[in-house]
């Protein structure tokens, strides 16, 4: 990586990208605060400075000087404090504040600053941990920690307590093959959260693409690569989700932080000069901008050269491969193919954004994985009662609808029933409609449609018919995941019945609500779950053997009709002999068992 504050020789060298400037400063700051500035010299399209000898540990940042004109996109305020776009570790968390917006405003007291890293270890290179077919289990890092019993107060909430004992014990029962931490780089809340009294607790708003957030993980890389290491020792692979499609600079009225204050070229505009906005959140990147690809790719390495992280989950991942228009052979895949760092990592789609033409599932290239939607909603409709056997069945084999038979590659679905964004699985069968007056957005936030039940009542009940229900709801769910052909993905909690209380849209509740109760936790479902995945780990679930077969109940072959009708009571699949996975039998009065 050239750009951002490095040490060469014996120098500390700084380099940043704003083709567009007038003139720049790197900003230097000491322990009482006050700043420093030293103008940086012109390279072609960056700005350089050096100074002798090792400054590792010093905190920067930059002021760009140029033209203020929002319309021609160009956002050059020099009172604007600026993070570098390649900072590699903050000195403190992004805290939102109208003058970050306002121009002419001084923001030196309010943006965090960079710190010019020492000398990193790099991680000896080692295959990935985590398989196709395996069990990814999604962590929102703090949520998952706050309330753990176990955990110690000062480790609560940060990439480290994944490394605690009682955590390990409990990723092992389950028979975890990857976390995927939800974000950890460093973020900002939307503008309208702080007059809400609310804060994002999701992280998908990022700034610094390579800094991890100070709150999460303030131990920064190396505290991400103890964990990576603890967690690799325990059989357990990390997956990092992380956020290229926009950034916490948001729309025209959202602040200028860094991308937008030295090089704003970096996000997607329209041909009036508008900001695209293919992600819902202000703006978009630009990937047919090959410094937005560079500065990716460096992303990605450092993680995988410093944390030895196994993968990586890409947040509305169709804006990777705009340019602006969805290309299936879009330049970014070349590079990641072709990087030594990146090549053999694991990558996860989310395949779709908000854009034109913005679903592309199965349109990846051959060796990513997907998150399959399909699988989630036809499941679940499946076992509301209104969703059709053979859907089901086809979702259970693969999609090969989808994604094709899985003949050279292992099957591309990650399959799942719920994720970070929509109902926990307990809420899926206990509430109809969603309940999110708390974000502060009169109810309207949130997939209106989410294929979910109540069982009877809506929301909490006491009633034992009720409860029966929803607890044979959710065990039939769960048997359907692990019996599912593809990587099956679980959100951290679903396995012992987290609730949301209705609330679908949870990333402003960084409170209770949000996290993850310890104390309630249903450990008759959480122990039916480890029991599945046992199972499940018995077998090759990457492919679906092609010559087995489906009968109903009674033992009869299933003809078309019994497919299609949402009467049909439930079927049986019987894998040839010799296959390297078990059979199952699904019933809608019993649920999911497998052979």
């Amino acid at each position: 990586m050239d750009h951002g504050a490095r040490l060469v020789d014996e120098s500390t060298l700084w380099r940043v990208r704003a083709p567009e400037a007038q003139g720049l400063w790197v900003c230097l700051f000491d322990d009482s605060g006050a700043e420093t500035r030293h103008a940086m010299a012109r390279e072609g399209e960056d700005w350089v400075f050096s100074l002798p000898g090792s400054h590792a540990g010093a905190r920067y940042g930059y002021r760009a000087q140029g033209r203020w004109a929002p319309d021609e996109g160009l956002w050059f305020d020099s009172s604007k404090l600026l993070v570098d776009p390649c900072a590699l570790e903050l000195d403190r968390r992004f805290v939102y504040d109208p003058a970050l917006a306002t121009f002419g405003a001084d923001t030196a007291a309010l943006v965090p600053r960079a710190i010019v890293p020492g000398p990193l270890p790099e991680v000896p290179r080692q295959p990935p941990v985590f398989a196709p077919g395996g069990l990814i289990y999604e962590v929102n890092v703090r949520g998952f920690t706050m309330l753990h019993p176990h955990v110690p107060p000062a480790l609560r909430g940060t990439v480290a307590a994944l490394a605690h004992p009682a955590i390990l014990a409990h990723l092992t029962k389950l028979g975890v093959t990857a976390v995927e931490l939800m974000p950890v780089v460093a973020w900002i809340d939307e503008r309208h959260l702080p007059p809400l009294g609310l804060s994002n607790a999701w992280g998908y708003n990022p700034v610094a693409f390579m800094a991890l957030d100070p709150g999460l993980c303030p131990g920064g890389i190396a505290e991400l690569r103890e964990t990576v290491a603890t967690l690799r020792a325990h059989g357990i692979g990390t997956i990092l989700d992380l956020v290229f499609n926009h950034s916490g600079e948001s729309d025209v009225q959202g602040p200028v932080l860094s991308l937008r204050g030295l090089d704003n070229a970096a996000y997607a505009h329209a041909p009036d000069g508008s900001l695209i906005n293919d992600t819902g959140c202000g703006n978009t990147l630009d990937f047919a901008n090959p410094h937005v690809r560079r500065l990716t790719c460096d992303a990605l390495r450092h993680f995988v050269r410093h944390a030895g992280v196994d993968g990586f989950r890409f947040d509305l991942a169709p804006v990777l491969a705009r340019g602006p228009g969805f290309d299936a052979d879009a330049p970014i895949f070349a590079d990641l193919a072709a990087d030594p760092w990146l090549a053999d990592r694991v990558m996860i789609a989310e395949p779709w954004d908000i854009g034109p033409d913005g679903y592309q599932l199965g349109r990846f290239p051959p060796h990513w994985l997907e998150w399959n939607d399909h699988f989630r909603d036809d499941v679940r409709r499946y076992w509301r009662g209104d969703g059709a056997l053979g859907a089901l069945a086809t979702r259970l084999a693969g999609s090969a609808d989808l994604f094709g038979v899985a003949d050279t590659h292992p099957c591309r679905s990650v399959n799942f029933l719920a994720a970070h964004d929509g109902f926990t699985l307990a809420d899926c069968v206990s509430y109809t409609h969603r309940h999110n007056h708390a974000n502060g957005e009169d109810n309207r936030d949130g997939h209106g449609e989410n294929h979910s039940w109540n069982c009877g009542v809506e929301g909490p009940s006491g009633d034992p018919h009720v409860l029966a229900r929803r607890h044979a709801a959710q065990r039939a769910l769960l048997g359907t995941l692990f019996a599912s052909t593809g990587t099956i993905m679980l959100t951290a909690g679903d396995e012992f019945g987290r609730t949301q209380l209705g609330n679908n849209n949870a990333y402003a509740q960084d409170n209770p609500l949000g996290w993850i109760d310890w104390h309630t936790r249903d450990t008759a479902l959480e122990a039916h779950v480890a029991r599945l995945s046992a199972r499940r780990a018995q077998n090759d679930m990457t492919r679906f053997p092609q010559d087995g077969a489906w009968l109903a109940l009674d033992g009869a072959p299933m003809d078309a009709a019994r497919w299609e009708s949402p009467q049909t009571p439930g079927v049986v699949w019987n894998p040839p002999e010799g296959a390297a996975r078990g059979g199952f039998r699904i019933s809608r009065a019993d649920g999911v068992a497998l052979g």
